[in-house]
Order: C-alpha cells, then sequence, then structure tokens
C-alpha cells in the first residue's frame, strides 16, 4: 500500500513517499539543502546541524531535515498539508550561526588544501556563512593519525560529520575508526593508531566534506582545474565499476568513481582508485624482436614484417589476456581463424560453456543481491575478487540476509554459515530437500575456482541444477574484465588451453598470467613489460584500457564502454590497430580503416553488444550435472593487488600488498 503524504515546501505543494526524510523532500520540490554529516548511502547522524529548516506548527526553532520524516509532520488544523519553510529569515540565522561554529576551529590552510576547489565547505561558506568570525580565542589543532598508505590526514580541519566512522563500519565492515572525547576534546581517531585494513578504504577521501582526509598518493601533484576528465569503465575486476579519469596532458593523475546504483553504487575498489602509477612505469612504447636470444628495438614496419613471415604457413593459436577490450579479441579472432588457426579466452581453463550464455554469466544482476533472503557463495572469496560487490552482499546481510558458503574460509565482513569446503559439501547440499526456500528470494555466487578444476564443467552443472530446484538466482562471478565479452564473440574453442598445444605460433593479447610452453614462437601484444613480454619472440606495444576506447561486459553481462582519456606512450598504439597492420602483411587485410568500421562489423553480428549499458537475459540452459570428484574449493586470486600487468607496475599496489601479507602472517606471543 502506497504511503504517499502531501507537504508544501515554501509554497510548492509535492506528493512524496512519508518515508522520506525532510531533506530529501525538499530536494523533490528544487530546493538545495545544505548538508554536511547526511549521505544517502548511510545510516542518519544528525551531527552538522547544516540542514536546518524550519516546520510550521512545530517547536519555535529549526528542525534537522535529515532526522525527520515527512510523515512525522503534523498537518494544519482544518487537515491542510504540512508545511516546511528552507528560507525564512529564522533558517537564515540558523545556517549562518551553524557555519560560523565550524569555522571556529579549521585552519587558515583553504589556499593549499588538497580538497580546494572540491570542497564542500569551502562551497557552503560561501552561500551560507559570513564573512567575519566573532571567535578571538586560540584555534584547537588535533593531531593527525595514520591510516596507511592511502589516507592522509589533516584532522585540524575535522568537523566531526562521523562520514568516514559511518562508513567504515557500514560499508566497509572494519570497526578501526570512531570519535572519542567530548566537547571542544571529541576528535575522530583510528583504533590503537591501525591502518585501514579494507579493500575499499579510499572512498573515505571522496566523503570527507573538508579536506580532513585527502588522497595520499594524489596529494599536492595537480589541482582540479588542471584535469582533463574522462568517463570510463574499471577493468581491475570483473564488476565494471564506473569511473572518471583525469588526466593532466599525457598522465593519468586519479580515478574517482561514478554513480551508477545498479553496478557500483558509488564505491570502487582501492586497486581501481590507485592502480594511476602503474599505468606509468613499466611501459612498452616501441617494438621489439628477439635477435641471436636479445629482444632488441626495431621499427613498426620491421616488427610486423617479422612477425607476419612467422605466421605464414604455420599452425597459429591466439589467448586474450584478462584486460583485452572485445574489439580487439574480435578483430584477432577474425585474423587467426582466417588463418586456420584456434583462439582461446579462458586462460583460467574456466569450464564455461561456449554458445550457453547462461552458463557464463547466469541468470542474476548486481542489483538483485540488494533484495536476496539468502546468499550462497561457491568457490568465491567476493572481498578480493570482487570487493565492491562484497559490499553489497554486506548491505544484504544488514538487512536481514543469510550468507553461507562452500569453500576456503575468510574474513569477509560479514558473518557466514560454513557449509564446506569441498565437491562432497556441494554434492550432499545439492541433495537436500529446497522446497522451503520457494518464495524467498536468493543469489547463488559461483566463483571462478569452482569450475576451473578438471571438473568445472560438472561442479557448474550441479551449481545450475541447485539454483532450479531452490528457485534461486545464480551469478557467475568472473575476475577477468574481458572474460564474458570474450565468451560472447565466441573467442573460445572445445578444447580450452589444450586446443594451443600444437601451435607454432601463440599470439599473445596481453595474457600475462599464462605460462606458454617452450617451443613456440609467441608473438606479444601488451602495454607493460610483464611475464608476457619475458617469454616474447615479438612484442608489439599496445595501449592501455585508459588510452583507447574499448567495449567490456561485465560479470552480468552489462555491455559498458571504456572511453579513452590520453595517448598511448612513445610508439605504442591501440590494440584494434595494430591487429590491422598485421593482417595487411598476412595479405589478409581487414575490411575496416577505422574503430567505427570495425564496431559496425561487431554489432552486426552481435547486436546485443551495440546495447551499452542493458542487460540482455541469456536463454536459461542447464549444463549436464556429471559427477563430480571430491575436490576442495578455494578462491581464483592469491593477492587481491597484483592480478595483473598494471598493478604488479605499481609501487602503490606494491605496498598494499606486502601490508596485507604481513597481517595475514601469523603474529609471534611477542608481538
Amino acid at each position: 500500500m502506497s504511503d504517499l503524504k502531501k507537504i508544501k515546501v515554501d509554497g510548492i505543494e509535492i506528493e512524496v513517499d512519508g518515508a522520506m526524510n525532510l531533506l530529501q523532500a525538499c530536494e523533490e520540490a528544487g530546493k538545495e539543502i545544505p548538508r554536511f554529516c547526511y549521505h544517502e548511502r548511510l545510516s542518519i547522524a544528525g551531527n552538522c546541524r547544516m540542514c536546518l529548516v524550519e516546520v510550521k506548527g512545530g517547536p519555535p526553532k529549526p528542525a534537522a531535515s535529515c532526522a525527520m520524516q515527512v510523515r512525522d509532520l503534523r498537518p494544519g488544523p482544518e487537515g491542510q498539508a504540512p508545511e516546511v519553510f528552507t528560507n525564512t529569515p529564522m533558517v537564515k540565522k540558523a545556517r549562518e550561526g551553524v557555519m560560523e561554529f565550524l569555522l571556529i576551529n579549521h585552519p587558515l590552510d583553504c589556499p593549499i588544501c588538497d580538497q580546494g576547489g572540491e570542497c564542500d565547505l569551502q562551497d557552503q561558506a560561501m552561500a551560507y556563512g559570513v564573512d567575519f568570525s566573532r571567535f578571538r580565542e586560540p584555534k584547537r589543532a588535533v593531531d593527525d593519525i595514520e591510516l596507511g598508505p592511502l589516507v592522509g590526514t589533516q584532522m585540524t580541519r575535522c568537523i566531526s560529520c562521523t562520514r568516514c566512522v559511518r562508513f567504515t563500519t557500514e560499508v566497509c565492515g572494519i570497526t578501526q575508526m570512531g570519535q572519542t572525547g567530548r566537547g571542544e576534546d571529541a576528535e575522530i581517531a583510528s583504533y590503537l593508531n591501525a591502518a585501514l585494513d579494507s579493500e575499499l578504504q579510499g572512498n573515505v577521501v571522496d566523503l570527507c566534506p573538508v579536506g580532513a582526509l585527502t588522497n595520499k598518493p594524489y596529494s599536492f601533484n595537480a589541482r582540479p582545474w588542471e584535469l582533463k576528465k574522462t568517463e570510463s569503465i574499471d577493468v581491475m575486476d570483473a564488476l565494471g565499476s564506473n569511473i572518471r579519469v583525469d588526466v593532466r596532458g599525457r598522465e593519468v593523475m586519479r580515478i574517482l568513481p561514478r554513480n551508477h546504483d545498479d553496478v557500483n553504487e558509488e564505491w570502487i575498489s582501492d586497486k581501481a582508485r590507485h592502480i594511476v602509477d602503474g599505468l606509468r612505469r613499466q611501459r612498452l612504447d616501441k617494438p621489439y624482436i628477439r635477435k641471436e636470444g636479445k629482444l632488441t628495438a626495431v621499427s613498426w614496419s620491421e616488427a610486423l614484417s617479422f612477425a607476419a613471415e612467422a605466421m605464414k604457413g604455420k599452425k597459429v593459436g591466439a589467448i586474450a589476456g584478462d584486460l583485452a577490450p572485445v574489439e580487439a579479441m574480435f578483430a584477432l579472432k577474425q585474423l587467426v581463424e582466417g588463418l586456420g588457426g584456434v583462439v582461446e579466452g579462458r586462460t583460467d581453463g574456466a569450464a564455461l560453456p561456449i554458445g550457453n550464455r547462461s552458463g557464463v554469466i547466469g541468470n542474476a544482476t548486481i542489483a538483485d543481491i540488494d533484495g536476496a533472503e539468502r546468499v550462497l557463495l561457491i568457490g568465491t572469496n567476493p572481498r578480493i575478487e570482487a570487493p565492491v560487490l562484497n559490499a553489497r552482499i554486506r548491505k544484504a546481510w544488514l538487512n536481514g540476509a543469510r550468507v553461507a558458503r562452500i569453500g576456503a574460509p575468510a574474513d569477509l565482513t560479514y558473518d557466514v554459515v560454513e557449509i564446506g569446503h569441498s565437491c562432497d559439501a556441494l554434492s550432499q547440499l545439492a541433495a537436500m530437500d529446497h522446497s522451503d526456500k520457494h518464495g524467498h528470494p536468493g543469489v547463488i555466487i559461483l566463483g571462478q575456482d569452482a569450475i576451473s578444476g578438471p571438473d568445472g564443467a560438472a561442479v557448474l552443472g550441479v551449481v545450475m541444477n541447485l539454483a532450479e530446484v531452490s528457485q534461486s538466482k545464480l551469478m557467475i562471478l568472473h575476475t577477468a574484465a574481458s572474460r564474458v565479452g570474450g565468451m560472447d564473440i565466441g573467442f573460445a574453442n572445445d578444447a580450452g588451453m589444450n586446443g594451443l598445444a600444437d601451435a607454432e605460433v601463440v599470439y599473445n593479447l596481453g595474457a600475462d598470467e599464462v605460462d606458454i610452453a617452450p617451443g613456440a614462437f609467441v608473438i606479444y601484444q601488451g602495454s607493460h613489460g610483464d611475464r608476457g613480454a619475458h617469454r616474447a619472440d615479438v612484442i608489439l606495444p599496445g595501449a592501455a584500457y585508459t588510452e583507447q576506447s574499448g567495449l567490456f561486459v561485465n560479470t552480468e553481462g552489462r555491455p559498458q564502454m571504456a572511453s579513452r582519456a590520453g595517448f598511448p606512450p612513445g610508439e605504442a598504439k591501440e590494440d584494434w590497430a595494430i591487429i590491422r597492420a598485421l593482417s595487411a602483411q598476412l595479405d589478409a587485410t581487414q575490411p575496416w580503416n577505422d574503430l567505427a568500421g570495425l564496431r559496425s562489423a561487431l554489432f552486426g553480428e552481435f547486436p546485443h553488444l551495440a546495447r551499452i549499458d542493458q542487460i540482455e537475459s541469456a536463454v536459461w540452459a542447464p549444463v549436464d550435472a556429471d559427477e563430480m570428484a571430491d575436490g576442495s574449493f578455494g578462491s581464483a586470486i592469491d593477492d587481491h593487488y597484483l592480478t595483473n600487468p598494471v598493478a604488479r607496475a605499481s609501487a602503490t599496489m606494491a605496498e598494499l600488498s606486502r601490508l596485507a601479507a604481513e597481517r595475514a602472517s601469523a603474529k609471534m606471543a611477542a608481538e
């Protein structure tokens, strides 16, 4: 039943949900309400009092609009709609008074603050403050706290809005920040000076409205008005978080999240945010060929001719790495299969069925987790495989969902019912009666570790059958941004990686997580001098994900477009252009001359990829549930911070990996 209420905001009558607070209702009426502590995705604190409004018929004092619901308003004496005012003299005086109090102890470092130009306090002081202060006593100073290598602190600026405390507690699931003291002695502190232990901690910088918490690696490097801003997609995991890439000149300076309620809400992982320094280190900026056992820099024409000669008349195989865009894989597939070769994108050996999209993405969306009453994790650790998705599971748990797991125990930031860690536990669960779960929405999340073993196809079949009998939705959680897009275009063969066992030439499109056996001639195309480049006989320098426009399909099957924010270094080129140039050398020139022509051919063959940000529902087609051999489930990722060549080139990621290893190691008694 609808709970709509009529209210008047500054004389404008609107109808809103009774559960809305007054701040939200005022914004529905087009009235801006200043705030510092209020955030729509966090619990309500009511600390800052900046959102004061006047309520007609209420007490003769302003009310905090964030902490009062519409249904709590009193109607007029003759049943008139309740009235709220945002522009009366009382409200103006209240806001000016609150702002004066907030600025009493704020240091006089506004021109040099790292938040300058993006500071809520700065903006609201201009809009609602006064140009003088009656405070003449010495300002209060607070010691800075150490929160680790990502978050810098200038705690004297802090206004105790507690956004950081609520975010780390409610979203991250850690209890390392809190407020101590009362009155003048109140301050935000960390528990025993401990560094933040979360894969999402960088988001507190975006939340802080005053510059008390800043991006430590980015500090003092640039000002916001110097940066060119480009909307793009993150590829550090398969979630497809929406990001904004800020560039100065040719250099990426920082990465920030964008709102997308159905994917990442407004959070991104620390790896997505702080990968920036990895984009400028260890880059491949010119072609190389191996002469007499040594890699030698050559021109593009020489490198392409050398590669083409090696491929002519040979059995060719191609593999695609975790960060490859769909366009490059499509072009490479056309080239290699035109030469009679085979392609493969499932470099981890996952038993993803070819031509069966339901066996690749399942039928659940990320947003389905919000309304789930039960969540089953099988062979996955979402905290390190997709931290933002893990935060969504935690939110469902806070709302009452029951979370169970089959796999290796790990701290996921929420309570988990441990069912077991092996195929035997999965078999026993699948054999149970699940009629009691009917009518209760549930989501099963299947990780890549569970389907990467020799019984991967059998595990997938059992899990799909389990989803049917329990009336649950299935999500297959991928670890590679390129995997779903590669399967959509058929970048695979029936034999998997074994299909390349007898290949004389291997074309490696950025696959750095696979070892290529000795003997084969290897052409490596990628952006970084990582493991794949070390094995290569020819190196063709490509562009990173921020340096080319590319299509990526996320783990739920949603096509998204990553945009070019800058240009590749040196002589490096976009991935599709390299493959197009090589095709000309092989006398098999591809029929497109630009990216638009390539996409036209791609969308003509796979029209669902053209529907950006729309999920194409897969036809449910269960895989045969064969007998499983007994084996244990773990996680497809060992080190969250070093999963791809960009991450391994980053000094920040190396430091985070070291700190994570230290935390995981057992403590001695003396420690």
